[in-house]
């Protein structure tokens, strides 16, 4: 027979097995197998489990002391097991362990194990006749024990059999017998909140607290049709494109009409048109009506006066439909998680008391307020999980992002509003109370402001950026970082950045476009118009790409807005967030821009007091000279002073009758490419001091005070950096551009013909980007630019030889795809920063989306990409 126990309830029932259906196993469980010596556990172990799910007592003796036998052993031996046991159930896998457990004293330190790590503990006890367990056991030459251990651990076993499930066993099944431990099948099941096949689109809806008439217009506003019963009640909604809402719980209680939300709800998720999770109001609910004393304040008093005028069915109804909720959901293949009080990561997919707790209570100290309210801990400040979190619980004026997660109880009860969150579009969608139904015990939006009060904006702490990191952002969504990149980041923003306070944006790297298919040629236009084409995109911008230094640029007339001291014009930092210029040579060139800033009439224009530019500084060597002289130049004179004179021995040995047609051939090719070499880096190698022949070159306002210019079209962006031009030509170099309509070959051809007189000249190449500055392509984001490097250039980057035919094959097979990815999240991120700072959010939470993109340079990936 099978002894079980249904999911949540502690006791074991006991059912005929005679079908001899397969016997259910939760997927994430740590099962122990229960029998004496000779049962057959561990050939039982072998059929039904796999290689390294089965930890054997025997096995880890072995281990530890080189005899499985050796009972003087079997303290460290379990020590070991328990250790490597834990750390599969860390990583939720299932466990069996394969040893005797007759004893309470040996289970119970294994199921306190399942209970640590939030699984459930599942008991496969083998009781097989005692005379069997005898028999086999005397047939083993390894075994030096008699038949007396058999029956005490035999004895021990039946004692425990009717205690199983008071020991904390969610689920005991019994083989009485040879024929049933032979004949046992078993099906693995997920945990019922296991709900990851279920990948919406949802709309996730915060507290109602019995607010059905604002319910109703919200699933109105969100597109579901009410279906209404014989009476006019609203008993379903369904939505025309197949969307399901998820009640984040608290459906009850200090509103005016609990049972028509509860019939509602229950309507549409028997319908399969709703899920649902349970919170902390629906939990005394159900204590109510099963009769268990209970205080009805908080508003459950009204509810069971309602309720009252209710009939009985409609009460059991409710009564079962509460009672069977699961604590929590995982949903959309582990994206979304849904509970009432929210979820950290180390709960979610998992079962146990503690976690039902925190699902529908949250993180508490066990104090109150000054509200008597209960004292929160605000554990969304410090998520990290890749799974979204959405929750209610604790009332907020607005529903916001903290981290990955969003709480959606809005306070409709108390006055606010309804609210809920449209997947996987990250939308919120809300409606306005009716009225106040429920005066709040303390201001509506307190507990979340204190979350917010108990950390100074300003305050950067260490796990804000170390360890895996996931960043939400609003045009991308997460981003994740490795550890190991955050490591790396952390170094050069400790010692080398700018103050945090002033570093509100990285620029991202920039993707090449796929490799050419001319023979000649590694890069071309005509790759990144079929790139963007392929987005959907019609039309595109082709802007000169200036061979200097990536430079973000602060201006500012507020020094106060970033914590500075008066006098502080901003900042001048590369694009790993380092600075240019030592304090004097920054406020003068600060100095000089705001001067053109001035006289384009930007400052009044835009009513601003601060700018952001992003920009080239000009001349490279002005960064790069270390690199020309140490790397480049080294290499060129070198490369130019041998390969001549190799050539002429060579032309000497030729004249002497001497084959060495071939080799001089190649040489002169080399001694070509050489020079070629030379030339390429000398042009971007110019003389400076101090200020005196350093350029700006922008070609993107990105932000000014309370607005965010991301959006704009690229030619306003040029607009604004020919009127500083105008206004300062020897400081603001000019940067040229051809527009380009993707649907017209011709307009092609015109840019790839100014692309080729560009890099004909001497020049760098060009960026395309979309006319539209921040474009959604087809999928996806847009690739904000695409750098098409000009053959001579790309001499620098490859090397003096790199245009021979073998080394061009070779180079064609770059990784493209991994540089694309890398190019879209650090520009999301770097949107991020901007908007979070543009918003006035603490600088905590700007410098997180910064440092993610400092983060991601330490990607591995082919530089020269």
């Amino acid at each position: 027979m099978s002894q079980h126990t249904e999911p949540g309830s502690p006791e074991s029932t006991v059912a005929e097995h005679a079908a001899k259906p397969p016997l259910a196993l939760p997927d994430m469980s740590l099962v122990l197998l229960v029998g004496p010596s000779g049962s057959g556990k561990s050939t039982f172990a072998a059929k039904h489990f796999g290689r390294f799910e089965t930890l054997s007592s025997d096995f880890f003796r072995g281990l530890v002391s080189n005899d499985e036998n050796d009972q003087s052993a079997t303290a460290a031996a379990f020590e070991a097991l328990k250790h490597v046991a834990g750390q599969r159930l860390r990583k939720g896998l299932l466990t069996v362990i394969d040893a005797t457990n007759v004893q309470p004293e040996s289970r119970r330190s294994l199921v306190e194990l399942a209970r640590e790590h939030d699984v459930l503990p599942v008991a496969i006890v083998l009781d097989i006749p005692e005379s069997v367990c005898v028999e086999r056991n005397a047939q083993r030459t390894d075994r030096t024990f008699g038949a007396s251990v058999i029956k005490r651990q035999h004895d021990q076993l039946r004692r425990s059999l009717k205690h199983l499930g008071k020991e904390g066993f969610r689920k005991v099944h019994l083989l009485s017998s040879e024929e049933e431990v032979a004949e046992a099948r078993f099906v693995r099941e997920p945990l019922l909140n296991d709900r990851r096949e279920e990948r919406g689109p949802f709309d996730a809806i915060g507290d109602i607290h019995g607010c059905r008439s604002e319910l109703e217009t919200l699933l109105g506003k969100l597109g579901y049709e009410l279906v209404r019963d014989a009476e006019g009640r609203p008993v379903d909604a369904v939505h025309p494109e197949g969307r399901r809402v998820i009640f984040l719980g608290d459906l009850v209680d200090r509103g005016p009409d609990a049972p028509g939300v509860l019939r509602l709800a229950m309507g549409m998720v028997r319908a399969g048109h709703a899920l649902a999770v349970p919170g902390n109001h629906e939990a005394k609910l159900v204590r109510a009506l099963q009769g268990k004393k209970v205080q009805t304040s908080h508003g459950l008093a009204e509810t069971l006066s309602q309720l009252a005028g209710e009939t009985d069915e409609f009460r059991a109804a409710v009564e079962r439909f509460c009672r069977e909720l699961v604590s929590h959901l995982v949903l959309d293949d582990g994206a979304l998680v849904v509970a009432h009080a929210g979820l950290i990561e180390k709960y979610q997919g998992r079962a146990s008391g503690r976690v039902r707790s925190f699902a529908l209570y949250g993180d508490t100290t066990g104090e109150t307020d000054e509200y008597g309210l209960p004292v929160r801990l605000p554990w969304a400040n410090e998520y990290r999980g890749d799974a979204t979190v959405l929750y209610g619980h604790v009332p907020t004026l607005e529903a916001e992002w903290v981290n990955n997660t969003m709480c959606l109880d809005t306070g409709c009860v108390f006055g606010g509003k309804l609210s809920a969150l449209r997947w996987p579009e990250r939308e919120v969608v809300d409606v306005p109370a009716e009225q106040v139904w429920y005066e709040p015990a303390a201001p509506l939006g307190r507990a979340a402001q204190a979350s917010v009060d108990e950390r100074d904006p300003g305050l950067l702490r260490i796990d804000d950026v170390l360890g895996k990191q996931i960043v939400e952002t609003r045009v991308f969504g997460k981003v994740g970082i490795r550890e190991d990149a955050a490591a790396g980041a952390l170094e050069v923003m400790s010692r080398f950045a700018t103050d945090p306070r002033h570093l509100v944006y990285l620029p991202p790297t920039m993707s090449p476009p796929a490799t050419s298919k001319r023979d000649d040629l590694l890069e071309h236009p005509a790759e990144a118009f079929e790139a963007y084409r392929r987005e959907g995109l019609g039309q595109v911008i082709c802007e000169e790409k200036h061979m200097g230094s990536r430079a973000v640029v602060l201006l500012t007339r507020d020094p106060g807005r970033f914590d500075a001291p008066d006098g502080w014009r901003g900042v001048v930092h590369t694009r790993t967030g380092r600075p240019f210029f030592d304090d004097a040579l920054t406020d003068a060139f600060l100095t000089r821009l705001d001067a053109a800033v001035s006289a384009a009439g930007l400052w009044d224009e835009l009513d601003a007091s601060w700018l952001l530019f992003d920009a080239e500084l000009l001349p490279w060597s002005l960064k790069a000279g270390p690199i020309i002289r140490e790397q480049y130049a080294s290499v060129g004179a070198a490369a130019t002073a041998s390969l001549p004179a190799a050539v002429s021995v060579l032309e000497r040995a030729a004249s002497a009758g001497i084959d060495v047609g071939d080799l001089l051939d190649r040489t002169r090719r080399r001694s070509e490419d050489a020079s070629a070499y030379v030339d390429a880096y000398r042009r971007y190698a110019a003389p400076s001091q101090g200020l005196e022949g350093v350029q700006l070159a922008p070609f993107q306002l990105l932000a000014s005070e309370g607005a965010s210019h991301l959006g704009r079209e690229h030619a306003w962006h040029l607009d604004i950096a020919r009127r500083l031009v105008d206004a300062d030509p020897d400081f603001i170099r000019a940067t040229r551009s051809v527009s380009v309509d993707l649907t017209d070959p011709a307009s092609e051809d015109a840019a790839i013909l100014w692309w080729e007189e560009l890099t004909g000249a001497g020049g760098e190449g060009m960026v395309v980007k979309p006319v539209a500055g921040l474009t959604r392509g087809t999928k996806s984001l847009a690739q904000p630019g695409i750098k098409v490097r000009g053959r001579e250039y790309l001499r620098i980057i490859y090397g003096p030889d790199y245009t021979e035919t073998r080394n061009l094959s070779r180079l064609r097979d770059r990784d493209i795809g991994h540089k694309r990815s890398m190019a879209l999240r650090e520009y999301a991120l770097g949107v991020e920063a901007i908007e979070r700072f543009v918003a006035g959010e603490p600088t905590w939470r700007v410098h997180q989306a910064v440092f993610g993109v400092l983060a991601m340079e330490s990607e591995p990936i082919d530089p020269r990409l």
